[in-house]
């Protein structure tokens, strides 16, 4: 097994070993301090660099409770794959009903785009008003949607 000699001993009588300057290993001091000092007048050509380094600089530390990245389908788009849907499973034809449920699809949320021509039976978490009327007026139905709670301040007890 062959060992590797440290660099400081292969260095040994090369005066500055191996640095450029004297000078420059000593400290910071020539390469401006350490970190990002430096960086102030004439280090311009360093700023972008520490810039594009996320983990320093811009947003962090904070990330809101609330889920706000829902899954979301259109009508118009469950429409055309309602067929593919039903080949693969997924959903069920009854009657000229196409029943469905959406969280198993990963689907958070109903859209109202586009027109109903199909009745549809939906379960899904969330869906929009217009989503909902669309689906009614073809002779669908929409189950169970998470509707958002009002909040009702609490009235103080007058004092007599």
């Amino acid at each position: 097994m062959k060992f590797k000699r440290k660099k400081d001993t292969r260095q040994r009588g090369t005066h500055t070993h191996g640095c450029g300057s004297k000078k420059k290993r000593r400290g910071a001091g020539h390469r401006g301090g350490r970190g990002n000092a430096g960086s102030g007048k004439r280090g311009d050509a360093k700023k972008p660099s520490f810039w594009k380094d996320t983990k320093r600089y811009g947003k962090s530390g904070f990330t809101s409770k609330i889920d706000m990245d829902n899954e979301t389908i259109n009508i118009a788009e469950l429409q055309t794959k309602i067929d593919t849907l039903v080949k693969k499973n997924k959903a069920q034809l009854n009657n000229g009903v196409y029943s469905i449920n959406l969280s198993l699809l990963k689907v958070d949320k109903l859209l109202g785009a586009g027109k109903v021509s199909k009745k549809f039976e939906i379960k899904v978490k969330y869906a929009s008003k217009s989503a909902i009327e669309k689906i009614q007026k073809a002779g669908g139905k929409v189950i169970s949607p998470v509707k958002k709670k009002t909040e009702v301040k609490p009235v103080k007890p007058k004092a007599e």
